[in-house]
């Protein structure tokens, strides 16, 4: 068993410096340079996130100290920011939707480990069955269970959401690509130095 890592997974300096920089910048969507910083915003987190499950994972981490880990991430990252552009802000309130769906889904997998009554498409397409239904406790839970089957090895195909209509799980699904992803390159999720 190797030691607990000594720092943080992700302070909230790290994120108030992103915040800075959205801040100091002409944010516009439509444009490359803006829509790559805001998707790097989002998977600095996901990177964290998935740090944090896989120290779960390999025994550096307890359940409980993983659970806290985790909510002092999602307390900081998903709370109301400081941004006076009102464009901006709502830019960053996309990203921090997307996010709620990496939180619950990793905070579920530690919890209750992995979702094992349906693939990851099913869990997605059901989400999106509930939130056309309004209600979205259950299509959040139905999305963490599709997070939780990506966590363990499942594949989440983007066509998944062709054919859903754009809200809320078409952006938890994209927070879940970015879970994916940061999955996937464990040798630049571990490289502590990495800013």
């Amino acid at each position: 068993m190797s030691e607990a890592p000594e720092e943080e997974f992700y302070s909230e300096e790290r994120w108030n410096n992103w915040l800075d920089r959205l801040r100091e910048e002409e944010i516009d969507p439509e444009d490359e340079e803006s829509a790559r910083l805001l998707l790097n915003l989002q998977d600095d987190v996901a990177i964290a996130v998935a740090k944090i499950v896989t120290a779960y994972d390999d025994g550096e981490l307890e359940q409980e100290e993983t659970l806290e880990e985790l909510a002092d991430i999602r307390e900081t990252v998903l709370a109301e920011p400081d941004i006076e552009d009102e464009d901006t802000l709502m830019l960053v309130d996309g990203v921090q939707t997307s996010l709620v769906a990496v939180f619950y889904s990793a905070e579920q997998y530690v919890a209750d480990g992995v979702a094992e009554e349906a693939s990851v498409e099913e869990y997605v397409h059901a989400a999106a069955e509930a939130e056309s239904e309004e209600d979205f406790d259950r299509a959040l839970g139905l999305a963490a269970c599709a997070g939780t089957r990506i966590i363990d090895g499942e594949d989440l195909d983007m066509d998944v959401v062709a054919d859903i209509e754009y809200g809320l799980v078409t952006e938890w699904v994209n927070g879940l690509d970015s879970l994916q992803d940061a999955l996937a390159e464990p040798e630049f999720i571990e490289d502590e130095d990495e800013d």
